[in-house]
């Protein structure tokens, strides 16, 4: 004879359970601090904001970000 499908969950022993286990509660602190840290980083960054760089112009990782002008073009000889 097979037990009942719920009589499976009441033989467990009450040592057991999902809250007697220490991994569970110590995974749970580990998330709980690393959102914790995780708010108190981004109140720190608003707080102390850098201040902005001294452009001479408008550049991206030390590269221009408009083009320089074309230097003139010689005139071209008139075609015989």
């Amino acid at each position: 004879m097979r037990p009942a499908a719920g009589s499976e969950r009441l033989s467990r022993a009450p040592a057991q359970a999902w809250y007697r286990q220490g991994i569970v509660w110590l995974g749970g602190l580990v998330f709980a601090l690393s959102v914790a840290g995780s708010l108190w980083l981004l109140d720190v960054a608003v707080r102390y904001a850098d201040p902005p760089l001294p452009l001479v112009q408008s550049q991206l990782l030390k590269m221009p970000s408009v083009r320089p002008a074309l230097p003139p073009q010689p005139p071209s000889a008139p075609a015989r």
